[in-house]
């Protein structure tokens, strides 16, 4: 990717995650970032095109940071991975993850909320972020806490998708109550629910 082209990306992510994309118009990602809006028309032919890229930008910075913050764990009991999501998310409501802007709440679920449209190609990124999350809960729990059960083994497999849709909506909780009631705890009190859950077999 060309500098301008990156430069284009994330200027234009902190510009929507600050104020949302419906609030920011191209020439203030012009303004902002530098680049000419001919430089910019060479990269995207439209406003969405360039969300579009923001997104995906974000999808993989997100996933990536989660999963090192999860998957590295290599100490404790297995199932200290997936109590370390929580750990992440606490970081990143404090803002002590550099990998990841000053928290502003989910920018998947502001965006997806003013692209209300299920069949908008902005809406339907935004749901495939969810999926991928969701993916790394599963390696998660599947390696910390259910790791001898194998493919096609019907023993235990509706208790890890039980213990992985309940990790899923403490950490989507916990992420909408640290922004929208300002409560920069909710991660560890998410923590403290996932970790009675894990004990108790989910």
């Amino acid at each position: 990717m060309s500098a301008k082209k990156l430069q284009l990306i994330e200027t234009a992510f902190d510009l929507f995650y600050r104020k949302g994309v419906h609030a920011v118009g191209i020439n203030e990602v012009l303004k902002v970032s530098g680049v000419a809006k001919k430089t910019l028309y060479n990269h995207f032919s439209s406003k969405d095109e360039l969300l579009l890229a923001v997104l995906e930008y974000r999808d993989d910075r997100f996933c990536e940071w989660l999963e090192r913050a999860c998957l590295e764990v290599v100490t404790g009991q297995a199932s200290d991975r997936v109590l370390a999501v929580f750990d992440a998310l606490d970081d990143w409501f404090n803002d002590r993850c550099d990998e990841l802007s000053p928290f502003r709440g989910c920018f998947f679920i502001n965006v997806s909320g003013e692209y209300g449209d299920p069949n908008d190609p902005v809406y339907q990124h935004c749901a495939l972020h969810k999926q991928r999350v969701r993916a790394i809960v599963q390696r998660v729990v599947s390696e910390g806490v259910y790791p001898a059960l194998a493919d096609g083994q019907s023993e235990g497999v509706n208790e890890k998708v039980s213990l992985v849709d309940a990790i899923c909506l403490l950490k989507e909780g916990a992420i909408t109550q640290a922004y929208v009631s300002g409560d920069k705890d909710a991660a560890l009190k998410a923590k403290e629910v996932a970790r009675l859950l894990l004990v108790s077999g989910g």
